[in-house]
């Protein structure tokens, strides 16, 4: 079994500095990121040009660290819910304050043109786990998950089932949807440990699911506690990174928040009224759809960050800190509160509002700080190069859709070429460099040249038939390749 991850070496590629200022700093929301990202309060931060200037002063585009070796890394992987792309202070909220998760990217890395692997919750967790497209698996097909016919096949190795195999300790922590008792659950799945819920959604203090079932589990028994269930998973991952382990671990950590429905903590009374709609049958009542605020939100989405802070505190408190790598990142694309400028669309969609998403890296013993990456990645990504960094093989069998990016963050090696690709029902894209082929629910084939247009305003397709011819043809032959859509009966 492999004891080091890959070795660190010099190279000469670097992401161009235009690049960097064309994506990142080339509009206000850039400006503010990089402001906060330099450590200046975004309160305090000086007009658009001065924070881009202060900003770059600071975080600089992704260069390798030369001449760093070290063990192979914990994982510590935490999913934020339905959180929007730039929900967090360090990409551009003017009203959200994330002082922790804005750390944790001057610490490391961040992501500008980072993507889920799909529009919602349950197929980009299959993305995630199995590193490959969620339209490989039946299961990956239900957008999302919504009852107790399909889920992640227990045969099927996963990020954990791999990484156990290499010697790791496997746990989840949190949100699961991959599937329901008895055929589906995360102990099924390669996690040795799994405290959390099954479904999609659940009611913060009474742990009552969509349907009105209980969904609070340890292992497979149910689990009775009716704290605010952030506090809950803060504790439960607090701990579990101050044991003393006798091998390297994989944490994933995958919160609810700030998913429907928006409740705070301490907002018992909206709570049980929640509560109460549930038990009179009210089949709604979770998603909350009178309820919620932007305020609200703001709240619950800077409770994540104390929590992650809480976390990150016990993580350094352990004495791990510099051997762990530490990852963050939304499911998907933010719901009807949520902030994305400039991006358009929000979850559901593959616009990229509903699909890029807040990423950020952070390896203390390996990968240096303050810097920013434009790179375009998504989900199954990481699921190869976690398994490159922790020593384990995928299974042939079942390969994987991602490409490790460890050359990259250790060897500064330039990524091949390659198309990300993504299918909900009803809409189709595919991103190749900068160059964004999108057929919405209209039916229509649109071109869209993101460093110049993050928004998706200025169609070129009429412009680039042969490249939009080009990227089509792409999509499909990847497409040909899936499962279909069940049919509607």
């Amino acid at each position: 079994m492999p004891s080091h991850a890959p070795e660190s070496n010099t190279s000469s590629h670097q992401p161009s500095p235009s690049s960097l200022s064309r994506r990142a700093f080339g509009t206000a929301v850039g400006a503010t990121a990089a402001t906060v990202a330099a450590g200046i309060p975004a309160a305090a931060a000086p007009g658009p040009a001065g924070a881009a200037a202060a900003g770059a002063a600071r975080e600089q585009p992704f260069r390798a660290a030369r001449g760093r070796h070290g063990r192979r890394p914990n994982i510590l992987f935490v999913l934020g819910d339905d959180l929007g792309w730039a929900d967090l202070s360090s990409y551009g909220a003017p009203h959200i304050r994330t002082p922790n998760l804005d750390r944790l990217a001057r610490q490391g890395v961040r992501f500008t043109d980072a993507y889920s692997g799909s529009a919602t919750c349950s197929p980009t967790r299959f993305s995630l786990y199995t590193g490959r497209y969620p339209g490989r698996t039946k299961g990956g097909l239900a957008e999302p998950i919504a009852d107790r016919s399909v889920g992640l096949e227990p045969t099927h190795p996963t990020l954990a089932s791999l990484l156990r195999g290499a010697g790791y300790s496997t746990a989840l922590i949190g949100k699961w949807h991959c599937g329901y008792l008895p055929d589906y659950s995360p102990t099924r799945s390669g996690w040795d440990e799994f405290f959390g819920n099954f479904g999609g959604a659940l009611e913060y203090y009474s742990k009552l699911g969509l349907g009105g079932e209980y969904d609070l589990y340890e292992g497979d028994a149910a689990y009775k506690d009716l704290r605010y269930y952030t506090r809950i998973l803060t504790e439960r991952a607090s701990e579990y990174v101050q044991r003393d382990h006798d091998r390297p671990w994989l944490l994933n950590l995958n919160f609810t928040t700030p998913h429907w429905p928006w409740i705070a903590d301490g907002d018992t009374e909206q709570s049980a009224e929640i509560v109460r709609r549930i038990k009179a049958g009210d089949r709604g009542a979770l998603w909350n759809a009178d309820g919620g605020s932007v305020e609200k939100y703001t709240e619950m989405v800077e409770d994540l960050d104390r929590s992650v802070g809480e976390v990150l505190k016990a993580l350094k408190h352990s004495g791990q800190e510099e051997d762990t790598l530490v990852f963050f990142a939304s499911d998907n694309g933010g719901e009807r509160f949520s902030y994305s400028w400039p991006l358009s669309g929000n979850k559901s969609s593959l616009q990229e509002g509903g699909i890029r998403v807040p990423s950020v890296l952070r390896w203390p013993a390996r990968i240096d700080g303050n810097q920013v990456s434009d790179l375009p990645v998504f989900s199954p990504d990481w699921t190869a190069t976690l398994l490159e960094l922790g020593g384990a093989r995928p299974d042939p069998a079942y390969p994987l859709d991602g490409t490790s990016l460890a050359g990259y963050l250790l060897r500064d090696e330039a990524p091949e070429e390659r198309d990300l690709f993504w299918r909900v029902r009803g809409e189709r894209a595919l991103r190749r460099g900068d160059w964004k082929y999108y057929r919405g629910r209209g039916g229509a084939d649109q071109l869209f040249q993101l460093a110049d247009d993050q928004r998706e305003q200025a169609d070129r397709a009429a412009a680039e038939p042969g490249l939009l011819a080009e990227l089509r043809a792409s999509w499909e032959r990847t497409n040909a390749g899936l499962l279909p859509y069940p049919t509607a009966s």
